[in-house]
């Protein structure tokens, strides 16, 4: 029987098949993932830690990224895909990550770093926020002590990956990174893996948060994660409905009953008077940021809804939006202006289009 198994789309079932798939990583030690390519550094930021060891003993364990230096973290010819990334260092929305395929001026991702990990208000640059660290045990993103960023989306490409991270800060930052990936024929009908970061802060009264829109192309979505800080006093929010238009809707295809029911929850995630997190495979609520009275004052939220299962296919666009809804006096909805802000993550096919401009480092701040 001819093998005609690429190595790709890996699970449990296939994992004993045989493959002409070539496994490659590229990381500080080895930043091209040439065969053989690892260990061989003479400089790097373990240089004077390894001083009495000599090459082969962890020279070149990160890279060091100076202010507003955009440096290349994987820049791969050939047809593969990425299967992991780990990441981890200098945490904060002054990291900037983008991914380019196939060779497009227009980045197919573009999100702060720890908002790509479902990790919005951890900012490790800011004392307040430094220490909110929350575990997620989903599959497609994995969290882990202390800020160990994991990233099990496939990637596919056919002619060329470029990965970016940019430093917006004033200060030099420090990167660990490993990006695991392989060479093997691409089928027809992959599609190309997309991620795009907004923030609404606030949200102006009785308006929509739009979570993504000026999609064009076939394709189909596979996640959402939000972050909401709450402007104004802490009372429930998250009576709002997420809706799906798809290739020209003028009314919803697919609308929600409530923000905590999107993300697999169920009435406020109010167990006894408090709020309980949550970190599944597939949705959660995994991080609350309580009001500690004096400094902190703002109450946060993080979740995530990964549509593996149940994917929202597309064949020419798609817009999806949410609304920030509360309750004031008299049992009457209230439209709230929180801060609301998201990464939506989707396959499809090129060309990508445009972006919305990304926010200003002041813009993106967790305060």
């Amino acid at each position: 029987m001819k093998n005609n198994f690429n190595g790709l789309g890996m699970h449990l079932g296939n994992l004993s098949l045989l493959s002409k798939a070539k496994t490659y990583s590229i990381s500080a030690e080895n930043p091209t993932g040439e065969k053989g390519g690892g260990a061989r550094a003479i400089e790097g930021t373990g240089k004077e830690c390894a001083r009495d060891l000599g090459v082969g003993w962890k020279i070149s364990p990160s890279v060091c990224i100076q202010p507003n230096e955009i440096k290349v973290l994987a820049d791969i010819d050939g047809s593969g895909a990425i299967q992991s990334m780990w990441i981890t260092g200098s945490i904060s929305r002054d990291f900037i990550l983008r991914i380019y395929w196939d060779g497009q001026e227009q980045s197919s991702v573009e999100c702060p770093l720890p908002d790509f990990f479902a990790s919005g208000w951890l900012d490790g640059d800011n004392p307040e926020m430094a220490r909110e660290f929350a575990q997620i045990n989903a599959l497609p993103i994995s969290v882990n002590p202390n800020k160990g960023f994991n990233s099990f989306w496939e990637m596919p490409f056919r002619k060329h990956c470029l990965i970016t991270l940019e430093n917006r800060s004033n200060k030099e930052k420090y990167c660990y990174y490993q990006v695991n990936y392989t060479l093997t024929d691409v089928p027809d009908n992959a599609a190309y893996f997309h991620a795009q970061f907004r923030r609404t802060n606030p949200i102006k009264y009785k308006e929509d948060y739009t979570i993504l829109d000026g999609i064009q192309g076939q394709g189909h979505y596979v996640g959402t994660a939000l972050f909401v800080g709450l402007n104004g006093a802490n009372r429930w929010w998250g009576e709002g409905e997420i809706k799906f238009f798809m290739d020209g809707d003028v009314h919803p295809t697919i609308c929600g009953t409530g923000t905590e029911d999107y993300f697999g929850g169920a009435y406020d995630w109010d167990v006894n008077g408090k709020y309980v997190t949550y970190t599944t495979p597939y949705l959660g609520m995994h991080h609350v940021v309580q009001a500690n009275a004096l400094y902190g004052s703002q109450q946060r939220f993080s979740m995530y809804r990964f549509h593996v299962m149940d994917p929202v296919r597309f064949e020419n666009d798609l817009k999806i939006t949410i609304q920030d809804l509360g309750w004031r006096s008299e049992g009457r909805y209230l439209s709230r202006q929180d801060d609301f802000a998201s990464v939506a993550y989707w396959y499809q096919t090129l060309p990508t289009a445009a972006f919305p401009t990304l926010p200003t480092r002041d813009e993106l701040e967790v305060l």
